[in-house]
């Protein structure tokens, strides 16, 4: 049977702008008839991935997501000694295997071939394009459509691309199911989005002449206590990495990790809005996975904000439990600011194998 490991996690952030829309503000959903502050999915699984904690955890293992890959073959073509219009030649029929290319401008940026996509591709992929610019470099023919293709792999390890997956729209063959659904994580609470105006001084200003200021801005800001919910197909998971049982292990490890202490980067000097998981709920189990925002539809309003959300969460999973009937799963939480439970042991529980 399918094993899940779902996370339910309220992390509390100060004034901030984590994750901003369109005219910069943050980004909002309307949750149970009220504004709620959001931060989308992409923007939490892109803080993920690119994090330290990630990065250091699975050195070697995390892939890289470019619309240049044509431009690193064209690169390393003329490094090794080729021209740059055959380069230039070479790159355009790898990009068009990996996505629409987009043309080079001969004259500004000759070797600037890229796709309109972005693709996500696994070192291993990486290498291979190394090894088709060397192999290509001293040639004087361009790679065939088969050739260039023959870069894209179906057995590579890349965790990031294990966890949330790959779509190439012109090689379908190629594509990957996501091992993790993220949910946008929201407020769990009525939220309003703040405009800080603000001033610059010049510090070469005599203000003999002038008195006013350098500069002057806007922008928004807003604060609040998140709910995020994380869902993992652990078994999906596992044969998106080839059967290997311990990097599925090392990988999930790697995500709560993140997820518990990587905030995304947006803003990040004017606020220093870093925080870290007040309290996080692990369940793992064959159970139909379910969120549990619905415990936040009705935002919360309590002086003592984050024990009633803990409160609220933990009474919806028991009404949820009596209703549909108590599932076959074992559970393990932390509430960092009581001091209850541990981090350490709680990755222990989320990253094992299913009858460990």
């Amino acid at each position: 049977m399918t094993e899940f490991l779902q996370l339910h996690l309220l992390t509390a952030y100060p004034p901030s702008n984590l994750n901003r829309d369109d005219l910069g503000k943050p980004k909002t959903a309307l949750v149970g008839g009220t504004t709620r502050i959001r931060v989308s999915s992409q923007s939490l699984k892109r803080a993920w991935r690119t994090s330290e904690i990630f990065q250091s955890a699975l050195a070697g293992l995390v892939g890289t997501r470019t619309k240049l890959a044509g431009r690193m073959l064209a690169e390393r073509m003329v490094a090794a000694g080729a021209t740059e219009a055959f380069a230039r030649e070479c790159a355009t029929v790898l990009a068009s295997q990996l996505g629409k290319a987009k043309a080079a401008d001969d004259k500004k940026k000759p070797l600037e071939v890229a796709t309109e996509q972005l693709v996500h591709l696994s070192p291993e992929e990486l290498a291979a394009i190394d090894k088709l610019a060397t192999e290509l470099a001293h040639g004087t023919e361009p790679p065939t459509a088969e050739a260039a293709k023959a870069v894209l792999s179906k057995t590579h390890k890349a965790v990031d691309i294990a966890l949330f997956g790959r779509m190439l729209a012109d090689s379908p063959d190629f594509n990957l199911e996501a091992a993790a659904q993220v949910a946008h994580a929201f407020t769990v609470h009525e939220a309003t989005v703040e405009d800080d105006y603000f001033s610059a001084v010049d510090d070469l200003n005599t203000r003999q002449e002038d008195l006013g200021a350098g500069h002057i801005g806007e922008l928004g800001f807003g604060a609040g206590l998140f709910y995020l919910y994380l869902c993992l197909d652990r078994d999906l998971l596992v044969k998106n990495l080839q059967g290997d049982q311990d990097l599925a292990s090392r990988a999930i490890a790697a995500l709560v990790e993140a997820a518990a202490k990587v905030a995304p980067v947006g803003k990040q000097a004017s606020f220093a809005s870093r925080a870290r998981a007040s309290y996080i709920l692990a369940e793992r189990g064959s159970e139909t996975p379910r969120s549990l925002s619905v415990a936040f539809l009705k935002g919360v309003k309590d002086a003592d904000l984050l024990t009633a959300a803990i409160k609220v969460l933990g009474a919806t999973r028991e009404r949820f439990d009596q209703v549909y009937g108590a599932p076959e799963s074992a559970s393990y939480e932390i509430d960092a600011t009581a001091g209850r439970g541990s981090f350490a042991e709680l990755v222990t529980f989320a990253s094992r194998p299913a009858g460990s």
